[in-house]
């Protein structure tokens, strides 16, 4: 074994015990390992020039570069930070590169006996682009070093990898797929957090529905797969798989609470006694527990007890039903934020003439910005702002496009209301219910009200103005789709994700009258009744708008934020989910749809989850996926003008002809 020298060819500092040129061992591993996301893992170097290997100390070399600039090649950090991006070239993209630089982190699988076999893993960073002939070097020089008694297999890091190795046969480089060594985790974060409350484990949905009435904001509900309606509590705990981008993982973000997979709650539920006991739930990338505490801890109410959101008093003077396209973002107190931000959409796409840079060209230090990046994801070898400007949203509007439709105003929700003295009466009840918080007759109040929604006919104008403004539509039978627009949702500190009723098969007259009846009444459901409520949104304030389209057939339907959901300093990555056909589908947990992360910054992208299909999409269609996930960056830079960071939720679907549709695109809840 070799003791790391620094620059003077000294042993370095206590403490640190990188070693070069030695043979890997268990014990050697653990000596030497840290932990990332539940696993032990060491960072390798390998330096071609000189034939060896360095086995970095985690605790002491977080970083590959820093290690390499610092202790190999006598540099200051400031030096690197200088010329960082041409530096992580040198290692990452030079095909004729002096270092490969990799992880090893160790697993475990059962034998046939029941006992545990460990193996290794080895994996380059995300963004490294090395050839097939390079991942087997590399893979050839660590299985020769590494104690033979221990299985090593490879891990392609990106979809390149995986084409690359696609030639190159697996007894000569044994291999793993990301989705295949982690899909079947037991314990997965979806939402980071924690909380203390009382743990309520439902085994099945007739379990839950008979409780759900008792539950409170100090419970922490756990289920195969909680249902979109779950009220607002401490915490959720899932222990079927689901995707971060579910409705209920996206209530857990806004709400700021915990949530996970925990594959393996039976065991510590009969291990520890949790059903019903008071326990610590703590959720991080790397490590999900639950902790049983003595008793009830005392508990302060909840923040958002005190919350108390405003929203902007609804416009509900002469607006007309207007097409999409001619709206912008100041008409959301007029249509609602759905509908107004597929008119920014449309102008964004249209004009070509808005900043979609803006992310990249906010410092990331110790880099002033990332616009070289951006240059070098759009194809440009120009990186000025200008040229990029111009890039970008040819780009956008290359491979985009926002849906057609009309947009009825709240003004048409309005005339409905006030057309019907019943429906004033049952409004008024319930708003006198809010007031005095007499919530045990809130829920059949709200039951009520829509059922008088529901039986009230259309007034005669209003109808007039709905059929008027898809009329060939009608005529020809064509399949619609009504989606909701409240001002009530989309804001910040209130998603709303799920709350409210689109309908998405609708034909002629009377079912589309009947969609827009079905959307203005999901404004008064007793959940989103009582979750507006909670945050002090006033019943008085809240008109619902409708969006008409329609319907696109779609091969592939998704939904993608411009984050990684489990990462949140992750800057780069753009999480995709996608299922056949509907972006329905992934949200509402009936599917566990294909999971992408999309490095946006130096490229590529991996497979995090093949879902229920069982198999990954072919690599064209995740190329074009790949194409998407920069098109959202890009969008990201216009819809969070206020702060650049701020991701959005974009809902989208891909044609036969793979064409991409965006559907909805709003903030996403952080």
């Amino acid at each position: 074994m070799t003791l790391a020298m620094d620059q003077a060819g000294l042993p370095e500092a206590a403490g640190d015990r990188t070693v070069v040129g030695a043979n890997l061992s268990l014990p050697l591993f653990r000596t030497l390992s840290g932990v990332l996301a539940g696993h032990p893992y060491l960072k390798v170097v390998l330096d071609r020039s000189e034939d060896t290997w360095h086995l970095l100390d985690t605790r002491v070399h977080p970083f590959h570069v820093n290690y390499i600039a610092t202790r190999i090649l006598g540099m200051t950090l400031d030096e690197l930070d200088a010329d960082l991006d041409a530096f992580n070239a040198s290692v990452y993209m030079d095909p004729e590169r002096r270092f490969l630089l990799g992880v090893l982190s160790l697993h475990t699988d059962d034998d046939p006996d029941g006992s545990e076999r460990p193996f290794l893993v080895l994996e380059t960073t995300e963004a490294d682009t090395m050839s097939g002939a390079l991942l087997e070097e590399f893979y050839t020089y660590v299985r020769g070093r590494v104690d033979g008694r221990l299985p090593l297999l490879l891990k392609p890091a990106n979809h390149g990898q995986e084409q690359e190795l696609a030639s190159i046969g697996e007894a000569r480089v044994p291999r793993i797929l990301s989705h295949e060594l982690f899909g079947n985790r037991t314990r997965t974060c979806l939402n980071p957090g924690e909380a203390e409350g009382r743990l309520r484990y439902f085994r099945s949905t007739a379990e839950y529905a008979a409780a759900a009435a008792e539950l409170g904001w100090s419970d922490i509900v756990a289920m195969p797969c909680l249902p979109d309606d779950v009220p607002r509590v401490a915490g959720f705990v899932n222990t079927a798989p689901i995707t971060p981008l579910s409705h209920t993982n996206v209530l857990a973000s806004g709400w700021a609470i915990p949530n996970a997979i925990v594959r393996d709650l039976d065991a510590l539920v009969e291990r520890d006694g949790l059903d019903g006991a008071w326990v610590r739930y703590r959720v991080r990338e790397d490590a999900i527990t639950l902790e049983r505490l003595p008793g009830a801890p005392a508990l302060d109410r909840p923040v958002w007890h005190q919350q108390r959101i405003r929203i902007g008093a609804p416009l509900l003077e002469e607006a007309p039903v207007l097409a999409l396209h001619r709206l912008r973002r100041t008409d959301r107190d007029s249509y609602g934020t759905k509908a107004a931000n597929l008119g920014e959409l449309h102008h964004v796409l249209d004009s070509r003439t808005a900043d979609l840079t803006a992310f990249y060209a906010r410092p990331r230090p110790p880099r002033p910005h990332l616009l070289a990046h951006l240059a070098a994801r759009l194809g440009e070898t120009d990186p000025s702002p200008e040229r990029l400007r111009t890039a970008a949203a040819e780009r956008v509007a290359d491979t985009v496009r926002a849906p057609d439709g009309v947009a009825l105003p709240f003004r048409l929700h309005h005339l409905f209301l006030t057309s019907s003295p019943a429906l004033q009466q049952g409004i008024g009840k319930l708003k006198m219910a809010l007031e005095l918080e007499a919530f045990d007759v809130i829920d059949s109040l709200c039951l009520g009200l829509q059922r008088l929604i529901h039986g009230t006919p259309m007034p005669e104008e209003v109808v007039r103005m709905i059929t008027g403004a898809v009329p060939a539509a009608l005529a020809d039978g064509r399949r619609l789709v009504v989606r909701s627009s409240s001002n009530a949702e989309d804001l910040p500190g209130f998603s709303a994700a799920g709350i409210y009723d689109s309908v998405t098969t609708v034909q002629g007259e009377d079912q589309l009258m009947d969609a827009v009846r079905q959307v203005w009444a999901s404004l008064v459901s007793p959940r989103s009744v009582r979750l507006r409520h909670q945050v002090g949104i006033s019943l008085d304030d809240t008109y619902m708008g409708v969006i008409v389209q329609e319907y696109v057939p779609a091969g592939l339907g998704g939904v993608l934020v411009t984050c990684n959901p489990t990462r949140r300093e992750d800057f780069r990555n753009v999480y995709l989910n996608c299922t056949a056909d509907s972006p329905e589908r992934v949200v509402d947990g009936t599917v566990l749809p294909h999971q992408y992360l999309y490095n946006t910054v130096e490229g590529g992208g991996r497979t995090v989850d093949v879902g229920s299909s069982g198999a990954d999409l072919p690599g064209p269609t995740r190329a074009a996926l790949a194409r998407l996930a920069l098109t959202g960056r890009l969008l990201q830079s216009h819809f969070s003008a206020e702060d650049p960071d701020d991701a959005l939720d974009i809902e989208w679907l891909m044609t036969a002809e793979g064409a991409f549709r965006l559907v909805q695109i709003r903030p996403y809840a952080r």
